[in-house]
């Protein structure tokens, strides 16, 4: 605002009050923004916490992923921009200096402890689903359980790539995990709405093969016997494709059973 929350919020048993470092803003619906984080804070990659700023006297808070790896230092997290939002019509105004709530205990379904080992791990995202899989494929752990990481991204229009630079460079500038994302990572983008060099659903990029690039070995569709797949983004999405998986011999996973795919319930209604 910046709000201006620029009085700290007062902490409690269940938030602390984190400073906004940085904000970028992608497109008119789109941004993304960091924050400090408490030394106690720990997360497992792919997970979501709870982030909000104060309304009437009282917390209003959303469930958000986490959209940087569990070793950094900083939190980042991804935000659509809905003008009349109870929560994201304030925090698209925030700046550098502002405060926010932050839960203190992370928690999900999307983390590779809810997987079986496999060979391929696919991450399926449409809009800001994105978020937890940026935690995912700059944790090293990733590419000690998968041979190989295929991040498809499918948005509308193509200012809504968002870290889209950085995807296409493998992750060059990654300090942890640049070697093995040269080898190991693949990032298909797709748009739906204007031309781009790949267009399309992400279930209709598996039908044709396009989700398939040069750089995916094996089969050109979905194989249980090696496959992993994890799903975030609309709840469209995420219904259609988990019946296509559940279809194919795919079984859901979850923390206390790990599976073949995962879905964060927390964001399906």
């Amino acid at each position: 605002m910046s709000n201006r929350n620029a009085i700290p919020l007062a902490p409690s048993a269940a938030l602390t009050a984190e400073e906004v470092l940085s904000v970028h803003h992608w497109n008119q619906h789109l941004f993304s923004f960091s924050i400090t984080r408490p030394r106690s804070f720990r997360f497992r990659s792919g997970e979501f916490v709870m982030i909000g700023l104060p309304a009437d006297g009282k917390p209003l808070l959303r469930a958000y992923s986490i959209a940087s790896p569990a070793w950094s230092e900083t939190l980042d997290f991804l935000s659509i921009k809905v003008p009349d939002g109870p929560l994201t019509s304030r925090l698209q105004q925030i700046g550098p200096g502002d405060h926010i709530f932050l839960g203190r205990k992370p928690t999900g379904t999307l983390v590779t402890d809810a997987l079986r080992p496999g060979r391929r791990l696919f991450l399926l995202a449409t809009g800001t689903g994105l978020a937890p899989f940026l935690s995912l494929i700059r944790d090293p752990d990733v590419y000690e359980r998968f041979a190989e990481v295929v991040v498809v991204h499918c948005v509308r229009q193509v200012s809504d790539l968002a870290w889209r630079t950085e995807l296409e460079a493998l992750l060059a500038a990654d300090p942890l995990v640049r070697d093995q994302a040269l080898v190991q990572l693949d990032y298909v983008p797709t748009v739906t709405r204007e031309p781009f060099r790949t267009t399309g659903r992400i279930d209709a990029l598996h039908d044709s093969g396009a989700l398939f690039t040069p750089r995916v070995t094996g089969p050109r569709h979905f194989d249980p016997a090696g496959d992993r797949v994890m799903l975030c983004g609309s709840m469209t999405m995420i219904r259609d494709f988990a019946a296509k998986l559940d279809a194919m011999g795919f079984v859901e996973g979850s923390n206390a059973q790990p599976g073949d795919y995962v879905i964060e319930r927390a964001f399906v209604s």
